[in-house]
């Protein structure tokens, strides 16, 4: 059984795939940090100088744009790609340059507020367990801090366009986004869905920016189908 290496989204832990975890509780399955460096190369090569010789791979947001990376690095090592709620491209200079206040606010002690009211309400879609979804996201985000919110900060702001890392894998691809995404947008997906033909794109309904907690057992099912295509 292929090895998975999982990786979380910017300011979360391995909370933001329990449900994943214990559904693949037989399966080898690593979950990755991204919260050591500033630049995606070095997240990349630190999680890859850890990962199996081969392995399936899959990330959600910042984790699927770490995921990128360590593709671009090893596509070798690679054997199958999942990309949630994730962008190809380079960060948009209006988002860097945004990102530089939040930084400054979460330095000087306010990082609470920089996600509680800049980041997180933008997350999730309506729901009867939003609110504990909320919470949830709040106390990955605070328990990490604001050190390693300035780092995986600027490792976003700094990451380059992976279009051609993504067009040159021809291995089995899942491309997943929650219908509602406000932060990674269906034109993203769509985008790598036609740069990898090979893949299926799955949206997921009644969910936003992070499906594997919002709809955790469509986001399931379409993983274990993703992990069971031959290669």
């Amino acid at each position: 059984m292929r090895p998975l290496v999982l990786i979380p989204g910017m300011m979360c832990d391995a909370r933001l795939f329990a449900p994943q975890l214990h559904a693949f509780a037989r399966r080898p399955v690593m979950l990755a940090s991204c919260s050591e460096h500033a630049d995606m190369e070095s997240l990349a090569a630190a999680i890859l100088s850890d990962s199996p010789p081969l392995f399936a791979l899959a990330g959600l947001s910042m984790g699927g744009i770490v995921a990128m990376e360590m593709l671009r690095q090893a596509p070798e090592r690679v054997e199958r790609l999942a990309l949630l709620d994730t962008n190809p491209l380079a960060e948009a200079q209006e988002v860097a340059a945004r990102r530089e206040g939040q930084i400054a606010r979460a330095r000087n002690g306010d990082l609470e507020g920089v996600l509680r009211y800049e980041m997180k309400p933008n997350y999730l879609a309506e729901g009867p367990d939003r609110q504990d979804l909320l919470d949830l996201c709040m106390a990955m985000a605070l328990g990490l801090g604001p050190d390693v919110f300035e780092r995986q900060s600027r490792a976003l702001a700094g990451r380059r366009d992976q279009c051609a890392t993504l067009a040159a894998f021809a291995g089995p691809a899942l491309v997943l986004m929650g219908e509602q995404d406000r932060l990674c947008p269906l034109d993203r997906h769509t985008l790598m869905h036609a740069l990898m033909p090979q893949s299926r794109l799955a949206i997921i309904e009644n969910a936003g920016h992070l499906p594997t907690l919002e709809q955790p057992g469509g986001t399931t099912a379409h993983l274990e189908q993703w992990l069971a295509t031959p290669n």
